[in-house]
């Protein structure tokens, strides 16, 4: 129904473009016989009016079949550009070159200029009837009632602004959207207009221009300037009050997706201050394609991404475990349904089972292993460490045991920068699993790594989503310390760098990326109220609540002993091992392992014997 809606539409607007053009045709041949008579009709020849009018009808008919094939029913004319014109133009000649073969042929007299003088006024008849609705659309919305305009400021005065702007001036869904100003830092540009809007100024007017033109929203359409570069010009917006929106990237100017549709709101991603990581897809797809790959946790937030991103590189087959039947479940009925022909497993099992982790290897023979269960909320596991190290130390070193026994080719286990010089169980833990993983590497024919990142935005746990149900609840915000630092990173970027370790791995590595300058959860909570259209410390207030057990004020990402060695992308590191004394390190496990079985009230004292950098607080 809704569609016979449309197509009548459609058929009732070209039916009126049709009309128009005949009564176009019309008058343009009478005026090109006016003007050649300087608009006295008494001085125009009998012999001429009945040649014209003789050919008129064959030239309606000549005319909208032109016009017909140059797509001037089809086009939608508030979009129309440079292209259209072009048609019209084509157009509106080929129909007089026709008029002048036919008139010749018929031999109907006419004087020569009236070729040239009615296709002319055919011309512009026809480029002011298909461009009318613009013009009349701009005046009635200079008619609007001032308040009910959303004054607009384009930050970037290149193709993408120009793309913008033309679509605020055209589309029937931005009515009451105004482009009011242009923001460049470009010296060039400054002064200049596009499609009538005038580049005011660099970043540093942004400021003044907004009180200055009353702008309520600003749109960055800057999409191939670096996430440094976007850093800055959103901190200088966010002190506006005004609502920010962002073109996405190259993907959407490159494949002409720019629109009002394509804008987005400006994420807290857009506030890292850095490039996103780019991995070689190719060397992924060489070492995943064709392979049996499991990965442990694959519910969780970068477990159920790195599904994801393996089902698309085309697996033998995709093998999911996880202890939280829920989450296994979620990610089973996407990839289902987006990869109908993947060969896939779901399996519900503990990484603390040995005996179900054994089965698991040894009935799926899996060749590369990614290791993303564990448990990773510091103050939870502050009150609970036995717990802590059952899951995330034994469950390690029980599934690369199974790796070893079951000759898996490659281990990449997720770690964390808590892991260095830590001061919580959590850290300590994961700093246990890197020194299993090192261990094994070096007597087994697996290739054993781990990967060390920070926080990631947007997992479970982290801090984005508990600020952002603050933030709906009505406040207050709750920040631990007004100077606490944190690296962070997103899913996919976290994801992408274990995906890209596994290409990379020899074995025994740590992996560690360049997460550039580390963001003060201050910041981040400020500008994150600030982009939810509040304002910090007035609308929501931010309340410190004191650092929690065991946590840092902030992150490092390598001890002093690793030192840094380059890899084939400059956004990733590998540290170097730490000299340990591995048969030592065995004979702590297997205590450390009787111990936690035990449910000791105080653990700490022999984790920190097993990692010296582990800094106990009281």
């Amino acid at each position: 129904m809704l569609q016979k809606m449309v197509d009548r539409k459609l058929a009732i607007r070209r039916l009126f473009l049709l009309l128009c053009d005949v009564v176009i045709i019309i008058v343009s041949n009478c005026m090109g016989l006016l003007l050649r008579y300087d608009l006295e009709p008494i001085k125009i020849h009998v012999l001429f009016l009945e040649s014209v009018w003789n050919y008129l009808p064959i030239n309606i008919v000549v005319t909208l079949f032109v016009f017909y094939l140059l797509k001037l029913y089809h086009s939608l004319w508030r979009y129309a550009g440079a292209v259209e014109i072009q048609n019209v133009f084509s157009a509106c000649v080929i129909s007089s070159l026709m008029q002048f073969s036919g008139m010749q042929i018929l031999k109907y007299p006419v004087p020569r200029s009236y070729y040239f003088l009615s296709g002319g006024v055919l011309l512009l008849l026809t480029l002011i009837s298909r461009f009318a609705y613009r013009f009349v659309r701009s005046i009635f919305r200079k008619t609007t009632t001032p308040g009910d305009i959303n004054k607009v400021m384009i930050i970037g005065g290149g193709s993408a602004a120009n793309a913008i702007i033309r679509e605020i001036n055209t589309s029937e869904h931005v009515f009451n959207t105004v482009a009011k100003c242009i923001i460049d830092d470009d010296p060039e540009k400054q002064g200049r207009y596009i499609h009538g809007i005038k580049v005011v100024g660099t970043r540093n007017n942004i400021i003044e221009c907004v009180n200055l033109y009353q702008i309520t929203e600003i749109i960055i359409a800057m999409p191939s300037v670096s996430k440094k570069v976007i850093k800055e010009i959103v901190d200088i917006c966010n002190q506006t009050g005004c609502t920010l929106k962002i073109l996405p990237g190259m993907y959407q100017f490159m494949n002409d997706e720019i629109s009002i549709s394509n804008l987005r709101n400006v994420e807290v991603e857009d506030l890292l201050g850095r490039d996103s990581i780019k991995v070689d897809l190719d060397s992924i797809m060489d070492y995943v394609k064709g392979k049996v790959i499991l990965v442990t946790g694959g519910g969780g937030s970068i477990g159920s991404e790195l599904c994801r991103q393996i089902a698309a590189k085309e697996p033998k087959q995709l093998i999911i475990v996880d202890i939280y039947e829920n989450n296994a479940y979620d990610i089973q009925l996407e990839l289902t349904k987006k990869y109908p022909d993947l060969n896939l497993v779901v399996l519900i099992a503990s990484v603390r089972n040995s005996a179900r982790i054994n089965y698991i290897f040894k009935t799926y023979r899996p060749q590369i292993v990614y290791h993303a269960a564990a448990h990773k909320h510091v103050p939870l596991m502050e009150d609970s460490p036995n717990e802590a190290i059952k899951n995330n130390v034994l469950g390690t070193w029980k599934t690369v045991q199974a790796a070893d026994l079951y000759g898996a080719e490659k281990f990449v286990m997720i770690s964390t920068d808590k892991a260095v010089n830590p001061t919580n169980i959590m850290g300590a833990s994961k700093r246990i699993c890197e020194m299993i993983i090192q261990t094994y590497n070096n007597r087994s024919n697996t290739e054993f790594v781990a990967v060390r990142f920070g926080n990631v935005l947007g997992s479970n746990g982290s801090v984005i989503p508990l600020f952002k149900k603050q933030i709906v609840a009505g406040g207050p915000v709750t920040v631990t310390h007004p100077d606490i630092i944190r690296y962070f990173m997103t899913i996919p970027e976290a994801v992408s760098l274990v995906l890209q370790a596994g290409a990379y791995a020899n074995g025994g590595e740590i992996f560690v990326l360049d997460m550039g300058e580390p963001v003060k959860i201050l910041d981040l909570a400020e500008n994150l109220i600030r982009l939810s259209g509040y304002k910090p410390n007035e609308d929501i207030m931010i309340e410190f609540t004191g650092l929690r057990p065991g946590e840092k004020l902030y992150e490092e990402l390598l001890m002093e002993e690793e030192g840094l060695q380059d890899t084939g992308n400059k956004m990733i590191h590998i540290g170097m091992p730490i000299e340990l004394n591995e048969e030592k390190f065995l004979r702590q496990l297997e205590d450390l392992k009787q111990v936690s079985q035990l449910e000791p009230i105080e653990i700490r004292q022999l984790i920190k014997e097993i990692v010296p950098t582990y800094v106990l607080k009281r």
